[in-house]
């Protein structure tokens, strides 16, 4: 079996240089150093931990290019003598340091040795059927196509075997002995190579260390490898530790196999307990192999029922007859080989020919899901990037709230030939407002790291991305057109902030965002519109979208911004979820429709009567100076209102401050810089309503008692209560609590004939003096002989 090789990692045991006196043929230690800098700086190696004791580099001049080996590489190439354990040799490069960097730095999860391993095999059974069509006699009577697992905790080992090609002495001693070089690779081109058999790339180990992984939880590998194409059976042994391999001739009858590879590890102590566990083994061929072509049976522990006859019976007990024997069940345990992937990769058939529920059924099993997903989408890309993706809408919201920011949400599986690569991404495939997306994603030529676990940042992944986004656009488009509504509904319960978030991070695709939208207003309170049927339900002359921001769909229906505009029979949309007002600000237009915040400065209403408004403004300029004198740094300016119909005044935002709705999300925040506070949220502008009595009074006290104390408290309370009504929140509760109970105590004082305390206790003493009971034993005549 063929491991997977590098094609970052080059083999260190050839470099051709350009000629130079710097390298001479002379084996002084001087120059062998100078060599060696240059060639280490050839190949990118770093020079500062080299070492170089045991090495001896030698140099052939061949033209005009110097030929660099190292002698210990030179072994390899040339048979030992022979000795009774087999033949030694040794790695075509610096095993110590490259096999360090394998276990401790290109893979980040031990368990990632299975999946190398099982891909491996993979290829080693693809290899077998591709070169069976030209030579049949390769598959002879060996048995399936088949990869097979067994853990084995007496033992502490894990043998993992496959019916592939199998490998000659040769070819253990090229692809095993060389780190850096993929016998995949070299099969791949040799496929290219002979158009009779096709440009087939879909073979897995195309890189070059993926055997090695094995060393991650491994002490010592043995492989045993029969090829087809030779007689004898031949034996790789390595340890994790050592610089050089053996290979021997299997010579046990009982050890033979027919055909094909089986890699046998001694797993270290710490990783014996975990990967000797047949449930762990199975859990992890089903996370990644579950779509590897060939069937993967894993060794399992299982049980059955079997009937047994009861005991014999006790001293005095009649012994029944042969047919009146009665047997009961009991359940036994035994070991057998499972299949562990059942599920075929769904994504790989014709969409025509799948049904739903199998969309369904899949959806359910790979992520662990109870419910049917909303909508699903199957497609297929060609062109200048191939990739095939099953995507869906899940039937629910995360239950956690964190997962609405934290694009690492793992539901999206990336494949690589049916292999499972990772499905840990930091936006790489799907930005961060689409993470409740759940799918698969599988490419032949992915440009991933050499550990294929990590995806590297290029054009090919900013093209997969750009079109997953659009396909998921139009797969929620599609769930907003149909005539189920209860799906899209659902979905925007589950998933509006989602998309709301888009309008803030992805102005690329407002486009697609905005119709997806959904508001209350002012016209419909108990349905949902988009924005279209807003626009659609608009006046001709109506050049503007207005919306209002608030905590509360009752504090929307009531904010006094609202009062001339549902008047004039205009929509309004309620924005009450914290999210709406920073979304549609970075909207800005929809369809030449501008949005227009009510509840800020300027209001335009389009029909407004302009010489009522020059005489009202004429009128009360003298009240709204009197008021601003009396408010001072309050409020900027105090002056006539077109918004008003009931209420007597509001306090509106400027037109580029924070409305109050923003001003109470922002002091809502934890980390909130409350001096950014201040300067965001403007000078707020008192607008008064003209038609309105307190305000007519306010005005007639303006002109004919200015220093009026009851009309300047008048004043500081409707600011007051102007700041609540208007969505602010007042500088002093308390303050303004007890203004509201004076102004109480002068309106309701004596109104319904109350009687104050100290002269009901008065009139109570005299009343009582007046009707004084005199008991009948005191009653005395005039002529009482006894009264003194």
């Amino acid at each position: 079996m063929a491991p997977v090789l590098s094609r970052s990692l080059t083999t260190a045991s050839v470099a051709s240089l350009p000629y130079s006196p710097l390298f001479s043929s002379k084996t002084n230690t001087q120059n062998r150093l100078s060599l060696r800098s240059a060639f280490l700086h050839q190949n990118g190696l770093k020079n500062n931990n080299f070492s170089c004791s045991g090495l001896k580099w030698k140099v052939d001049k061949r033209g005009n290019s110097v030929v660099v080996k190292c002698e210990a590489s030179a072994v390899a190439e040339k048979e030992a003598p022979e000795e009774a354990s087999g033949e030694k040799h040794e790695y075509q490069a610096e095993v110590s340091r490259l096999m360090n960097l394998i276990v401790h730095s290109l893979y980040s999860h031990k368990e990632i040795f299975l999946r190398e391993l099982v891909s491996n095999a993979s290829d080693a059974l693809d290899k077998l059927r591709f070169s069976s069509v030209t030579d049949p006699s390769l598959l002879g009577d060996a048995g399936e196509l088949e990869i097979r697992i067994k853990p084995d905790p007496e033992k502490g080992t894990i043998t993992i075997s496959d019916t592939g090609i199998g490998m000659t002495r040769e070819e253990l001693i090229d692809c095993l002995g060389t780190i850096a070089q993929s016998g995949t690779s070299k099969f791949l081109s040799a496929l290219k190579e002979n158009k009779d058999l096709g440009n087939d790339n879909s073979l897995i180990g195309q890189f070059g260390v993926g055997f090695y992984s094995a060393f991650l939880v491994a002490e010592k590998v043995i492989v045993s490898t029969k090829s087809p194409r030779s007689d004898k059976q031949y034996i790789w042994e390595a340890a994790a530790d050592s610089s050089s391999y053996v290979i021997r001739e299997e010579t046990d009858p009982e050890k033979q196999i027919r055909r094909g590879t089986e890699i046998t590890l001694f797993l270290k102590d710490d990783d014996k307990y975990e990967f000797t566990e047949p449930s762990r083994i199975q859990g992890l061929v089903k996370n990644y192999s579950q779509f590897v072509s060939f069937p993967i049976f894993t060794w399992q522990e299982k049980s059955r029922t079997v009937e047994v006859e009861e005991e014999e019976p006790k001293e005095g007990e009649e012994t029944p007859s042969e047919g009146e024997k009665k047997k009961k069940t009991k359940t036994e345990k035994y070991w057998d080989w499972e299949l562990a992937n059942e599920t075929k990769p769904i994504w790989m058939r014709n969409p025509k020919e799948i049904e739903r529920d199998q969309y369904n059924e899949f959806y359910k099993k790979t992520f662990s899901e109870f419910l049917d997903p909303l909508a699903y989408t199957h497609f297929t890309t060609e062109g200048e990037v191939e990739f095939r993706s099953v995507i869906y809408i899940p039937g629910m919201a995360p239950m956690n709230n964190e997962d609405v920011v934290n694009p690492k949400t793992k539901n999206i599986r990336l494949y690589v030939k049916r292999v499972f690569i990772s499905d840990d991404f930091d936006g790489e495939l799907f930005p961060r407002y689409l993470s409740f997306v759940k799918g698969v994603v599988d490419s032949n030529d992915l440009p991933l790291n050499v550990s294929r676990e990590i995806l590297q940042e290029s054009r090919i992944v900013r093209i997969m991305r750009k079109r997953l986004v659009r396909k998921t656009f139009d797969m929620i488009q599609d769930l907003a057109d149909s005539e189920n509504k209860e799906d899209y509904r659902k979905f925007w319960e589950n998933f509006g902030k989602f998309v709301k978030l888009g309008c803030i991070e992805d102005t690329g695709n407002h486009k697609r965002i905005t119709p997806l939208l959904r508001f209350f207003s002012s016209k419909s309170e108990e349905e949902l519109i988009s924005l279209d049927q807003y626009i659609d339900n608009m006046d001709e002359k109506q050049n503007a979208i207005y919306y209002i921001a608030t905590d509360s769909l009752k504090s929307a229906k009531s904010a006094p911004f609202l009062e001339k505009l549902v008047q004039k029979n205009i929509e309004v949309l309620y924005l009450i979820e914290p999210i709406d007002e920073v979304a549609i600000q970075n909207l800005q237009t929809y369809k030449e429709k501008k949005f227009v915040d009510v509840s800020k400065e300027d209001l335009e209403l389009g029909d407004a009567d302009e010489v009522k408004e020059r005489e009202s403004k004429q009128e009360y300029i003298l009240l709204c100076d009197w008021m601003k004198q009396q408010l001072g740094d309050k409020v900027a300016k105090v002056q006539i209102s077109n918004r008003l119909s009931s209420s007597p005044c509001v306090l509106v935002s400027g037109k580029f401050g924070w409305s109050a709705n923003m001003e109470r999300l922002m002091k809502a925040q934890t980390l909130g810089d409350t001096s950014t506070l201040e300067f965001m949220r403007g000078r707020r502008i008192m607008e008064v309503n003209p038609d309105h009595p307190i305000i007519k009074d306010l005005n007639a006290a303006c002109k004919n008692s200015p220093e009026s104390s009851e009309a300047l408290r008048a004043v500081d309370l409707l600011y007051e209560t102007a700041l609540i009504s208007s969505g602010f929140t007042p500088d002093s509760p308390a303050e303004l609590g007890g203004k509201i109970y004076e102004m109480m105590a002068v309106a309701l004082g004596g109104r319904w004939g109350r009687v104050e305390e100290s002269e009901a206790a008065v009139g109570g003493d005299s009343a009582e003096s007046e009707s004084e009971v005199v008991e009948p034993s005191e009653v005395r005549t005039e002529d009482d002989p006894w009264s003194t």
